[in-house]
């Protein structure tokens, strides 16, 4: 318990910059949706002059942006890459800030087992993307509630938030396990981060490209894609699937290997 309280405080700081953020990212977002709305020209004709490979990158795909749940679908993939990345970056620091830190020797004397070490850590991990996705679900539903003019928006942000929990669930096991396998497991948190990244731009790729779509499960970015979810009948049972396989084998990895691990001080 003593562990777990101490990761939870050793990242409050961080947690609360990330929430701030995410704040801030769903504000801009629907105030720009105010603006555009307001202006008098139908928004989904800006977007006819666009060439496709930017609608892509940007994210933008076949929404409606011209209603408040289009619109969200749109902000979404940018909310979620906030999320995944924060996530990453989480569970490879939490594993690898002993090194980092030189603290190493102090906490594998204490008279705690190594599993139960990572399980606190991994728990403290756990409640900090619990946190930045609540703070993201109270700040969609009431934003995005705000400039709906009456359309019912609350089931399509339950339904994202829940497949953005997963990735960062995901994504948080990713750079733990990187952490845990590496011999230096300082830089792991970049690793995670560049991992994250390539997945995404393999998900631009097949936005790109429909030939390539097979590439999809390879990417988490394609698993819960909002205009899936929100538009197309919610979660494909596969995807969900293969999320919880990957996070429960690279949770055992993540043991196993944070076991073996010799002290670098």
């Amino acid at each position: 318990m003593n562990i777990f309280l101490k990761e939870l405080k050793s990242h409050r700081k961080s947690l609360v910059f990330w929430s701030i953020g995410v704040f801030l990212m769903v504000v801009s977002g629907m105030f720009k949706y105010e603006s555009l709305s307001s202006s008098g020209q139908p928004m989904n004709e800006m977007l006819e002059g666009m060439p496709k490979s930017m609608l892509a990158v940007l994210g933008i795909g076949e929404f409606d942006i011209s209603t408040a749940t289009g619109y969200y679908g749109l902000l979404f993939i940018y909310l979620l890459l906030m999320a995944t990345i924060h996530a990453a970056m989480l569970g490879a620091t939490i594993i690898a800030k002993e090194e980092r830190d030189k603290t190493s020797e102090f906490l594998f004397v204490k008279p705690v087992s190594r599993n139960g070490i990572i399980t606190a850590k991994l728990a403290a991990a756990f409640v900090n993307i619990l946190i930045l996705n609540i703070v993201t679900f109270v700040s969609s539903l009431v934003l995005v509630g705000k400039y709906s003019n009456g359309e019912v928006v609350t089931g399509d942000i339950v339904v994202t938030m829940a497949g953005m929990f997963i990735l960062q669930l995901l994504f948080m096991v990713i750079g733990s396990s990187l952490a845990a396998v590496k011999r230096k497991s300082k830089t792991a948190a970049s690793l995670a981060t560049g991992v994250l990244l390539l997945t995404y731009v393999i998900s631009v790729a097949i936005d790109l490209n429909e030939n390539i779509e097979g590439f999809k499960y390879f990417t988490p970015f394609k698993y819960f894609e909002a205009k899936n979810v929100m538009f197309g009948g919610g979660f494909e049972f596969t995807f969900v699937l293969l999320s919880g396989v990957l996070i429960a084998a690279l949770t055992v990895v993540t043991f196993i290997f944070y076991k073996k691990r010799d002290l670098n001080v």
